[in-house]
Parts: C-alpha cells; sequence; structure tokens
C-alpha cells in the first residue's frame, strides 16, 4: 500500500555496505523502520543520507505492507530544515540523547496525532531558539502526559514517589523524593519552553535530577533502559 505521511527520524543505523535502516515515528502509523537500499553507494541516488538525520522533519511516500517488519521509503523531503540542530554542538548531542530515548520507548505501530504533535512542536520550537540546556529535561517530563505518567504532585506533598507517580505526605516508600529535588521537580512541571531557561541549576544538580527522570522512566516502562549516550551526553554537559 502506497502511503504519504509526515515523520521524524529517530534512528538510521548501516546495513551491510550500502545500506541504511531508518526508523521514524509517523504522524499517522506510529513507529516505523524502513530498508533504504543502496543509498549509501551512489550519489546519484534519489534518497540522500542527509535526510535521515535525527530529528529531522519529513514528508515521505512509502509502501507498507503488514506483513514485512521493514518498508520502504520511494520519495522524502525536508518540510522543515532544521540547520541549527545539525551543526550545533550543544543541541546536536541534545537531540542524539532524545533520540536514543524516543527510539526505546515508542513502540506502538498506531496514529498518535497528539504525541506527533508534541514532538514536532518541540523540535521546530528547539530549531528556532537559543541553544537551551535545560530543554531536554523539560522535553522527558512533558511527554510523559502522552504515555500516561505524568506526575501528580498533589496539594503540596512534602514527598513524591516516583514509583507511584504522585504526592505523598508520609516518608515510606522506596523511590521517593524531597526537598531540592522535589522543587525542581515543581519548578519544571507545567512550564512552556521558552520560559524553562529561568531554572538555576549547577551541572551536577542537573545530571542528579536527569538521573532521577530516567528512573522514573523505568519505572513507569516496561524494558526502558538506561541510553547508552548518557556517559557522553553528561561529559558535554559538565560546563553548561
Amino acid at each position: 500500500m502506497l502511503v504519504s505521511t509526515r515523520a521524524i527520524v529517530l534512528s538510521k543505523q548501516r546495513f551491510k555496505d550500502h545500506d541504511l535502516i531508518v526508523t521514524c515515528y509517523t504522524r499517522h502509523f506510529g513507529r516505523k523502520s524502513y530498508i533504504l537500499k543502496g543509498i549509501l553507494r551512489s550519489k546519484k541516488a534519489k534518497l540522500k543520507p542527509a535526510l535521515f538525520q535525527p530529528f529531522s522533519l519529513l514528508d515521505i511516500e512509502a509502501d507498507h505492507k503488514d506483513s514485512r517488519s521493514l518498508q520502504y521509503i520511494r520519495e522524502a523531503r525536508i518540510y522543515q530544515s532544521t540547520p541549527s540542530i545539525q551543526t550545533d554542538v550543544i543541541k546536536g548531542s541534545i537531540v542524539l540523547f532524545l533520540s536514543e530515548i524516543l527510539y526505546s520507548i515508542l513502540r506502538e505501530e498506531e496514529e498518535r496525532e497528539d504525541l506527533y504533535r508534541f514532538i514536532e512542536t518541540a523540535i521546530v520550537w528547539f530549531e528556532s531558539h537559543e541553544t537551551n540546556s535545560n530543554f531536554h529535561l523539560l522535553f522527558l517530563l512533558e511527554i510523559t502526559k502522552y504515555l500516561g505518567f505524568y506526575p501528580d504532585l498533589g496539594n503540596d506533598a512534602p514527598y513524591f514517589d516516583l514509583q507511584e507517580g504522585r504526592g505523598q505526605q508520609t516518608g515510606t516508600g522506596r523511590y521517593l523524593i524531597e526537598g531540592e529535588n522535589l522543587t525542581r521537580l515543581k519548578q519544571v512541571l507545567g512550564i512552556k519552553f521558552d520560559v524553562n531557561k529561568k531554572i538555576r541549576m549547577s551541572a551536577s544538580q542537573k545530571r542528579e535530577f536527569l538521573g532521577m527522570i530516567l528512573l522514573y522512566f523505568k519505572l513507569h516502562l516496561d524494558g526502558f533502559k538506561e541510553p547508552k549516550s548518557l556517559a557522553v551526553f553528561n561529559e558535554v554537559f559538565a560546563d553548561q
């Protein structure tokens, strides 16, 4: 079946000598993986490898069949360019980190218009604004709205139970946060991308806060693992 859809590139990996396997989150069909045969062999190929960078925003025409795991892209073009994401070191590091997480957690092959729109809007905003080293923290917390475990802080509860996903009045539970981490969580929740630079955290505080978010994901998503890029990501942001 020939289909047309918008798609966000999540990953690409070389396959054999001249092929690429590209995984996208599509607007109409959820997660889909495509094999691009011979794309690395000829400079005259219709599809260019440069189109398929993480978080590229594409319009594609593809051949989909339910009987196979890898689909085929016939045509692709960028519908929203993201030059700063591709060239800025800090932005690029954030994109690689987030795309690895999305590749891990977005599994359903079904339409989720609200989720697609959220990711698309976040990428467009990130591209069009100056580098923001808090972006990934807000993105990860905001996407939990669409995944079904957005934090419920309750009525000024002094603790937050990561496993239960809600505020707690008593300090019982294995995965509780309180104090500064709880204060930062309250600051980040519900704010917009364009004001998140007001959050003031040192590099070590950001690492601790990110570790808390990743633990939160692990507690709520079966099979979620710490991203392989985390160590490199933290090194890049050591002075941010």
